[in-house]
């Protein structure tokens, strides 16, 4: 049986979110949220009586914002805001990262300072439990007045207009609310503009691609523990005294995970005399302290998430009940940029993360190293067989694209809203792209594992410690060793996807 997210005014976890992207769990809206939302909506109901202007309620959008909407027109407002701003353009978002935006949309919306009916986010939240999935182009998010064009695809789908998948088939959005039982949104004031007035698409992708880099991360440091003794390397430089004296944590903590997967190993003992070697390469020997910075990179961007993001309200304006009635206070937080900078991190420790690991691909395949004892290419018969030579290629090829992925998308800013809107953070495009780069990287990193098992093979009968031995008996059961040429695609996409899926997670 599924597991049941309740929302209520708690912040959200990662796992919850990435279990509920994809399929795992259902989500519940708490007595507790309907009393908030209930709470905020009798300020809105109060505001549309008061003669003042409230931004968003009664006023335009953006740079229209001066332009006062009589109460006859509040319902058409709002349903005119959903179908104008629904201009993305492109291939649709993964369905995971559209399913994680709508459950921080309904989290957030929860949370009572929007000023919607219950209905609002009650009608979300059973487009998720029937999988009514919203098709979302990729591209018009410029992150900040929230995730406009994206999240009105999805508002527009709750209309009962737009286009969805459900059970595996695109249709017309009101074609798959009938089917799945879920009444299509009639919206009043405020309401859609609260629909689509937050950052729920960068902190949605930013949560599947913080888990999946945090489990592709596990596999990278296994992959270079494998490399150690693929390479006939030592294991000196893995000394905690080293990383207590450069008072780096995050590397030492790299180091300790290496000497235990490398424990018991009768490969380093092999070559422990009379190794002509009296340092490895930086490839080999910078390997903690590289990922080490990585993973402290890295955490940036969960620890945004789980404390920050994940707990959020970033609609505009707020409503914030009180004693006496209620305020509707204007301000920022649609403004992705506490997301886009951390987004743009991870695109650079990730492409460290493969960078290093291609480094060590191309140690191995080289055979430039006699100490190694490896064949050009890890082929069986070199000359006659090219062996993994091309591995090493693709590996590079990865590399290079992501170079160009790292350039951070926050830091160039576009205008918007005829200047209104002066100063955005382009997060979707940062979260565009550390997605990418997490794909190519887990691509280096199983290139890296093909290379390092097959080059294991060569030093049989000596055996790596007890975790390497653990990983390359798991490779074995998709992979086999290279004992004459054959195309390696298929062989790369199933270790790359055995670390999509966490397979060396548990080692």
């Amino acid at each position: 049986m599924a597991q049941t997210i309740s929302l209520s005014t708690d912040r959200l976890s990662i796992d919850e979110v990435v279990r509920v992207a994809r399929g795992g769990a259902r989500v519940r809206v708490t007595p507790k949220a309907t009393a908030a939302m209930k709470k905020s909506r009798a300020v809105v109901e109060r505001a549309l009586h008061d003669g003042q202007a409230h931004y968003g309620i009664n006023t335009g959008f953006g740079s229209l914002s001066k332009q006062r909407i009589g109460a006859a027109d509040l319902a058409t407002l709002q349903r005119n805001l959903i179908r104008s701003h629904a201009a993305g353009v492109g291939e649709a978002l993964p369905r995971d990262v559209v399913r994680a935006m709508m459950l921080l949309l309904a989290a957030s919306l929860s949370r009572g300072h929007s000023g919607v009916r219950p209905m609002v986010c009650e009608t979300i939240v059973a487009m998720l439990n029937k999988g009514v999935t919203p098709v979302v182009p990729s591209v018009g998010s410029v992150g900040a007045s929230g995730d406009l064009a994206p999240l009105s695809a999805v508002a527009l789908v709750a209309m009962g207009e737009g286009r969805a998948e459900l059970g595996g088939r695109r249709m017309p959005g009101g074609s798959a609310l009938r089917k799945a039982g879920v009444k299509p949104l009639v919206l009043s004031a405020k309401e859609g503009l609260a629909l689509i007035n937050g950052t729920h698409l960068m902190a949605g992708w930013g949560s599947l691609i913080s888990h999946d880099a945090s489990t592709l991360f596990r596999a990278a440091v296994i992959a270079a523990a494998m490399s150690i003794d693929a390479c006939r390397g030592t294991d000196e430089f893995l000394d905690a005294r080293l990383y207590e004296a450069r008072r780096n944590q995050s590397a030492g903590a790299v180091a300790e995970r290496m000497r235990e997967l490398l424990k018991g190993s009768s490969i380093l003992p092999s070559h422990a005399e009379n190794d002509p070697r009296v340092q490895d390469p930086y490839s080999l020997r910078a390997t903690p302290t590289v990922l080490g910075a990585c993973w402290h990179a890295m955490g940036n961007l969960n620890t945004v998430l789980e404390y920050d993001e994940l707990g959020a309200v970033t609609d505009n304006p707020l409503v914030f009940p009180t004693a006496r009635g209620g305020d509707i206070i204007s301000g920022a937080n649609f403004h992705g940029m506490p997301l886009a900078i951390p987004l743009d991190s991870m695109a650079i420790a990730l492409c460290h993360i493969a960078g290093i690991a291609e480094r060590r691909v191309y140690l191995m395949t080289g055979a430039f190293e006699p100490e190694s004892r490896l064949k050009p290419f890890l082929a069986p018969g070199p000359g006659l067989q090219s062996g993994m030579m091309i591995a090493q290629y693709t590996a590079a090829a990865c590399v290079n694209e992501m170079v160009g992925l790292a350039a951070p998308a926050s830091v160039a800013n576009v205008p918007t809203s005829a200047g209104m809107e002066d100063y955005n953070s382009f997060g979707p495009r940062s979260a565009a792209k550390a997605a990418r780069s997490l794909d190519l990287a887990r691509k280096v990193v199983a290139i890296e594992f093909l290379c390092a098992s097959q080059a294991l093979e060569e030093h049989r009968p000596l055996r790596s410690g007890k975790g390497v031995e653990a990983a390359h008996k798991i490779i074995r059961t998709r992979v086999k060793p290279l004992v004459e040429d054959r195309p390696l695609t298929d062989d790369i996409e199933a270790i790359a996807a055995m670390i999509e899926s966490g397979g060396f997670g548990k080692l």
